[in-house]
């Protein structure tokens, strides 16, 4: 049986940046992933500056594409606003691969099924053990499954539904367009343009919502391509949208039982209003990793429950 001091289950942002802090500490870790690295990840995908700053990089240091996005163009139930901003957008297969070579650990394919206790550590599928389990596998991690009660932390009116598609693309728009509430959507629909040829689209709703109108998510998709199409961004694409689901934010929740912790999406911490999750996701790996190696309390009051400053709006295109 393998031992580390510390094993994590997910080696997206969250898992690599607790991964990467560890390291830094001396803490012996160990990764695991369903996934074989790089792979695809639907994400609308863009980061904000205080990601780069708690991952001590910039854009200059950072070996793939990554497009500034100075503003944001977002419709609001018709009503039109232009958000001066400063985020990246960034692809996902390329971030989380970066990432997690980055953070130095090692790291192992393995879908784990199941987690116990036995004499004070953490047994993992019979092959793998240590004295400290960090959850970072998503919506679905083993480790919140195992150890973290659901109504804690996870509100059935709080899982956001999608579909999306990220494309080579021939974009002749560069800008970032969102667009809120429409055709009584309770949530949004987005276009995020990218380097090197690349386009993100999709949507994303509360499947509460949607469950209580009788509405689907797929009918939502299918709008936003007519309306990609109009619009003259996206046409005559034959696009095959998969879908994904994750949970918006909560009171805080728990997020530690003894030495078993939750970060990222595990801990349900998407912003309310922009389901923004990568950066709450990092954020909350360098935490925990903190919190094993030099004891510190794991707390996320710190992050941000919303994404925008409202009061930085300004209307028309």
């Amino acid at each position: 049986m393998e031992h580390s001091e510390v094993i994590i289950i997910g080696g997206g942002p969250a898992g690599s940046a607790c991964a990467g802090k560890l390291r830094q500490h001396n803490v012996d870790c160990l990764v695991l992933d369903r996934a074989v690295f790089p792979r695809d990840k639907l994400c609308a995908g863009w980061i904000t500056p205080e990601v780069l700053d708690d991952l001590n990089t910039s854009p200059p240091d950072y070996p793939h594409g990554i497009i500034p996005l100075k503003k944001m163009y977002i419709t609001f139930r018709g009503i039109k606003f232009k958000v001066p901003t400063l985020q990246y957008s960034i692809r996902r297969y390329e971030f989380d691969n970066w990432l997690l070579q980055r953070s130095r650990a090692p790291v192992i394919t393995h879908n784990v099924k199941q987690i116990e206790r036995r004499n004070g550590s953490f047994i993992i599928d019979g092959a793998y053990s240590c004295n400290h389990i960090v959850g970072a596998g998503g919506t679905t991690c083993p480790v919140y499954k195992t150890f973290f009660n659901k109504s804690e932390s996870r509100l059935d009116e709080n899982l956001i539904v999608t579909q999306e598609e990220e494309v080579p693309y021939e974009y002749t728009d560069p800008n970032c367009y969102l667009w809120f509430m429409e055709n009584k959507l309770p949530g949004y629909a987005w276009y995020v343009p990218k380097a090197n040829g690349y386009i993100n689209i999709g949507v994303g709703g509360k499947e509460y919502g949607l469950k209580k109108q009788n509405d689907s998510i797929k009918r939502h998709w299918d709008i936003l391509v007519r309306k990609l199409d109009e619009k003259g961004l996206v046409t005559g694409y034959d696009f095959k949208p998969k879908g994904h689901s994750y949970y918006l934010r909560n009171k805080e929740s728990k997020l530690r039982r003894g030495n078993a912790y939750i970060i990222g999406d595990a801990a349900a911490l998407a912003t309310v209003d922009m389901g923004e999750g990568i950066g709450p996701a990092v954020r909350s790996g360098i935490y925990a990793a903190e919190a094993i190696a030099a004891g510190k309390k794991y707390t996320l009051d710190d992050i941000a429950k919303r994404s925008i400053r409202w009061k930085w709006l300004r209307f028309g295109k």
